[in-house]
């Protein structure tokens, strides 16, 4: 069965640096990461990923159209056994607040610290073996 991470940014680079960043796991298939533009597309990708083991969603805070603290509480809706990870480039208390009470699991700052995100997706990838 595979096992998925949703990323979701408008960002196109954000791809890129994730893909880099995370090569060696990908190319052994610890997992595999998914990558969607936008809330709404994130949304429906994260319904479909139904018949393998979603096991993170990592979105972006500021995007146009629906923000990623909109989309929070509907993907919380329809699959409350995936965790969320909001990610933005301001980390002030307010907007971690916001993210926590709709239901984020945490919240990371740009730059990425992606020593913690590896260990972040190493516990949920133990959680779902």
């Amino acid at each position: 069965m595979s096992v998925y991470i949703l990323v979701v940014d408008d960002e196109p680079d954000f791809e890129v640096l994730f893909r880099q960043q995370f090569r060696r796991d990908l190319r052994e298939g610890r997992f595999l990461m998914e990558f969607a533009s936008s809330a709404p597309a994130a949304l429906q990708r994260a319904v479909e990923i139904g018949d393998a083991i979603l096991i993170l969603i990592l979105s972006d805070i500021n995007m146009p159209g629906m923000s990623g603290l909109e989309m929070l509480p509907i993907v919380r809706s329809a699959r409350p056994d995936v965790p969320v990870i909001m990610i933005t480039a301001y980390g002030d208390a307010e907007t971690k607040r916001k993210a926590l009470e709709n239901g984020a699991a945490n919240l990371l700052t740009k730059p990425i610290d992606f020593a913690a995100l590896r260990q972040e997706i190493d516990t949920r990838l133990e959680q779902a073996a």
